[in-house]
């Protein structure tokens, strides 16, 4: 059994959905496929997927395998790529998209490092809120905030994990009274992040059970820091990703409503429109952003 073939055609499965898609993407058939998972589950001693007629899905095993294969595999993609453009030179012109709270909060701060170790690279960072075609923009990576990427032809690897949580202003909270259960905030003036997911339903976690809220927000805004400064100024009760709050909650600008309970936490995907895209300049970009993610 060749190893990292393996490992390259679970990761495909896992990230396209479905066998048939994968077979699709690596040119063999989905018996083939179907074949080398049950090997591998074999030597393993272990069940990795759970399939249906309809649904596939991850076991814990088959969760921890795909991590950490994914972390071999893009070490070893790293060190081929990195001998093909020349022992690691990372140069060339680096098209970055974001959304424009992603970037200005998280992107910003790093680009003065990154562009000091890597003085040969030219960057063009695009922010804009809204999903982006990455051919036709002609992006090299995207950074993509999402609880899942849908199926696509395009390559999403995670390098973080942010908290969604709800805030208001001390002022406003004096003056409207400080919501004690979920069902609370109905009775509130709710400000909501117009492009996303959860802007008329908030699905919340608690300690020990998951409230969903349906609202309509009196004011909607495309943009996390404006969210952010209206919740500032008094204006209402909302939710924010966790780059956007920490320093207003840290001054006491904001402080955390239900401080028991958040919406379920989005991942922080860097796309790239096919794993080929991962040249040096990519792979260079990828690992400081998940570096700092870390820390």
């Amino acid at each position: 059994m060749d190893k990292l073939s393996v490992m390259r055609a679970f990761r495909r499965i896992v990230e396209r959905g479905s066998f048939a898609r994968a077979s699709e993407d690596l040119g063999v058939s989905p018996a083939l496929l179907s074949r080398e998972i049950k090997l591998l589950e074999e030597s393993l001693g272990s069940t990795l997927l759970t399939r249906t007629t309809r649904s596939m899905s991850l076991t814990d095993a088959g969760q921890l395998y795909y991590d950490e294969t994914s972390g071999i595999l893009d070490a070893v993609t790293n060190i081929e790529n990195r001998i093909r453009d020349g022992a690691g030179a990372v140069r060339g012109h680096l098209k970055v998209n974001a959304s424009n709270s992603f970037g200005q909060m998280v992107i910003a701060p790093l680009l003065p490092g990154f562009l000091d170790a890597y003085p040969d690279l030219r960057l063009t960072l695009s922010l804009d809120d809204r999903v982006v075609d990455m051919v036709e923009g002609g992006f090299d990576i995207s950074i993509r905030i999402r609880a899942t990427m849908p199926d696509s032809g395009l390559v999403a690897r995670k390098v973080g994990r942010m908290s969604q949580r709800i805030f208001a202003a001390p002022a406003y909270l004096g003056r409207a009274g400080v919501p004690a259960t979920p069902n609370d905030i109905l009775h509130h003036r709710v400000i909501g992040f117009l492009l996303a997911d959860h802007l008329t339903s908030w699905c919340l976690k608690g300690p020990s059970d998951t409230v969903t809220l349906e609202l309509d927000p009196k004011v909607r805004v495309g943009n996390s820091i404006v969210l952010r400064d209206l919740l500032i100024a008094g204006q209402g009760i909302g939710t924010l990703p966790d780059f956007v709050s920490n320093e207003a909650e840290t001054r006491g600008d904001l402080v955390r409503v239900l401080p028991g309970w958040e919406l379920p936490a989005p991942e922080i995907f860097a796309v790239t429109a096919s794993r080929l895209g991962m040249d040096a300049k990519v792979i260079a970009f990828f690992d400081y952003l998940r570096a700092a993610l870390r820390r």
